[in-house]
């Protein structure tokens, strides 16, 4: 949705999505074909690891809740860097976590219950690997405090008004599990082990 979003509202020349899953990559080329931007919008499945595309085939890097699930976060900022033109940006919205070390029970309890495979790190992780990989102008901006209240208003609407017709789509057993992982996450949330961070970095012209 988010390269579609970008296509319809920017006038970009050109937009490259990407994903491991091809289904994934099905769904954005159906939605770019019902939006008409197919001129624009190209969409390819990648295997994990480093991109497939020439040094500074791009103006931006955008990256929306993926990072959470790259373990190697200095090879993914010197991969982004590579493939940025010069004074070509990195912005990205993810995961990361308050803590170092192992997580507490609580934050532990949350990812088991998300069944994902996480790679999560805190901001001086990220802060450290990005400027490792040569990015200036970085900025690293916490969003906890509003999703925090963002997040309630989610668990509320999945418990309430939106049940019945979830039921119908996802079953009983996937709507209580989704309500259950919205129930630890915002106790971590409470906590300030779990951060959704807005990312941005500059490669240097």
């Amino acid at each position: 949705g988010a390269a579609v979003h970008i296509a319809l509202t920017r006038q970009p020349s050109r937009i490259t999505g990407i994903d491991i899953e091809e289904n994934l990559v099905d769904r954005a080329t159906n939605l770019a074909e019902r939006n008409n931007v197919t001129a624009i919008c190209d969409f390819q499945r990648v295997e994990p690891g480093p991109l497939p595309f020439e040094p500074g085939s791009f103006d931006i890097v955008f990256s929306k809740d993926s990072i959470i699930h790259i373990a190697d976060k200095s090879g993914l900022a010197n991969d982004v860097h590579q493939l940025l033109s010069p004074g070509g940006w990195f912005l990205a919205s993810d995961w990361l976590c308050g803590y170092e070390g192992e997580p507490s029970a609580q934050m532990q309890a949350y990812i088991n219950a998300e069944g994902l495979d996480f790679g999560l790190a805190a901001p001086e992780v990220y802060q450290k690997a990005l400027e490792a990989a040569g990015f200036i102008d970085i900025e690293l901006e916490e969003r906890n405090t509003w999703y925090r209240t963002q997040a309630r208003a989610e668990r509320d609407n999945l418990a309430g008004p939106l049940y019945d017709e979830l039921l119908g789509q996802v079953g009983e057993e996937f709507l209580i599990r989704e309500i259950d992982v919205w129930d630890k996450m915002i106790v971590v949330l409470d906590s300030g082990e779990h951060r959704p961070t807005l990312l941005r970095a500059r490669k240097r012209k």
